[in-house]
């Protein structure tokens, strides 16, 4: 989701937001010892460096401090007050960025309730509130609230604020990134393509909202297969976050992990391996180990392991962030459903198919009831149960649930999306198993033909599906002969 830039004035870089974090740490020092610790002017300025630490991923140190501005402005300025509902939100910031969605969620209810009703739903300052509710139900695995407080708060800002204004603009934003993990691509890519092109509009160097919206625009394109626009985008965000916001910044470590991320989609792995360790190094370092951005990083990390076919490796980190993410977020929190499945991926991979089938049945039956058997994450969740299902040569089980997989994510994502092809190789693959060989072909040229075209010729799946499809014909040829020498 798209980060409020908090006090820092333009043009923002590491050596100017150093700056102004010292000097509002001085501020403050300096206005508790001349008024106290709870007079309003210190109160102002604790809040603002709240606000810088939340910025800069300082989580831990920016909580305490809310902790201790919210009790103090709602007994020095009352509940209703402007500054005390921005010490609600600031606090209910804090909280979600370390996973404690149930009390961000609690604060923003109330500072909604009290907005609604003293200025009313068309002000700012409530549309940014339902924004930022609806990030707190998204961070709670709640899709559909979240969605639906998405649309209601940029509805309200377009038609009160315009389409341009900076608070409509943040929320189109966060509600493209929730279209892209929720499977409607086209429509993320649209939202975001629409931010851009207003931020260019009147450019301004070095911007890190129009840098934010080149971010969300790349991992549409790579949730759409296109890798080709998505990896030099990435590329170049990541080089001017790093410029501009330093290399310490939540901004530029998502950049640079999601650049690892497309190098690995790419087939890149020792290149996608490497950043993906170094980042989830430097966000253990800079945001601590239980952060959820941490947390994530190390996750793919375990599925770029994977995916190279180092699957032990991938198996010894995704345990910890299995039961890291399982402590913070409950055990059935979208982003600890994730990690199950790629657990239960990496056992299957490395053969211990009892353990993989029984995490990947609980785990498809948990995605359905939380997101809905539409939901991109659950159809790869089924599909990886189909392909255990494969190895343990269960194969009428197998077929039937990627045939299932495939008319869905055509249905859902189109006929020439990567995981469309990859759910019509994997129903190649169990075909050929069940010795289905002239249906097997078929899906293999079809995976094949979609792969060139969207992926390259020499990309690693398509020359898998090259590979597979040349071995199963030499299998069906090899029958053939046999039949002649019969007798």
């Amino acid at each position: 989701m798209e980060r409020e830039r908090g006090p820092f004035k333009r043009p923002i870089s590491p050596a100017s937001m150093a700056a102004r974090i010292t000097e509002l740490e001085q501020a403050l020092a300096d206005s508790e010892n001349a008024v106290g610790p709870e007079h309003p002017d210190t109160l102002t300025t604790r809040g603002a460096l709240i606000r810088g630490y939340l910025y800069l991923g300082r989580a831990s140190e920016a909580i305490a401090m809310a902790e201790k501005n919210l009790p103090a402005c709602e007994n020095v300025l009352g509940p209703d007050h402007s500054d005390t509902l921005q010490a609600r939100n600031d606090l209910a910031i804090g909280y979600r960025s370390v996973g404690n969605v149930a009390d961000a969620r609690a604060l923003h209810e109330r500072n909604l309730s009290i907005q609604e009703r003293l200025l009313g739903p068309d002000h700012s300052g409530t549309i940014v509130t339902r924004s930022l509710l609806a990030d707190a139900h998204w961070a709670a695995g709640r899709p559909g609230p979240a969605l639906l407080g998405y649309r209601e708060a940029l509805d309200d800002a377009e038609r009160a604020l315009g389409v341009a204004h900076p608070v409509t603009m943040h929320t189109r934003s966060n509600l493209a990134s929730a279209y892209c993990s929720d499977g409607r691509i086209p429509e993320s890519i649209a939202l975001h393509q629409q931010n851009l092109d207003a931020r260019q509009a009147d450019p301004e160097p070095d911007d890190p909202e129009t840098l934010s919206s080149r971010h969300g625009l790349a991992r549409s394109f790579v949730a759409a297969g296109r890798l080709v626009d998505a990896v030099p985008m990435f590329e170049q965000v990541f080089r001017d976050r790093e410029r501009v916001l330093g290399a310490d910044h939540p901004d530029t470590l998502a950049s640079r992990d999601a650049l690892a991320a497309s190098y690995s989609q790419a087939g890149w792995f020792d290149d996608a391996i490497a950043l993906h360790e170094s980042t989830a190094a430097e966000a253990e370092r800079v945001l601590g180990p239980d952060n959820r951005q941490t947390l994530a990083f190390r996750n793919d990390l375990a599925a770029a392991l994977h995916r190279a076919g180092r699957a032990e490796e991938a198996i010894a980190l995704l345990r910890p962030v299995l039961a890291d993410r399982e402590r913070l977020l409950g055990p059935s929190h979208p982003d600890t459903l994730a990690s199950r499945n790629d657990l239960a991926a990496a056992f299957a991979r490395s053969g211990r198919l009892e353990e993989a089938i029984e995490l990947h049945e609980r785990n498809v039956a948990d995605l359905d009831r939380v997101l809905g058997s539409d939901h991109p994450t659950t159809l790869t969740a089924r599909a990886n149960l189909a392909a255990a299902y494969g190895r343990a040569d269960r194969l009428t089980e197998a077929i039937a649930l990627h045939e299932q997989t495939l008319a869905e994510r055509e249905r859902l994502l189109g006929p020439d999306h990567p995981a469309t092809l990859t759910s019509c190789n994997n129903l190649a693959g169990a075909y050929a198993r069940a010795g289905r060989l002239r249906e097997s072909i078929g899906y293999y040229k079809r995976a094949l033909a979609g792969r060139k075209r969207v992926l390259g010729t020499e990309h690693p799946a398509t020359r898998a599906s090259r590979d597979a499809l040349a071995h199963v014909r030499d299998r069906r040829h090899a029958s053939f002969l046999t039949f002649r020498r019969s007798p």
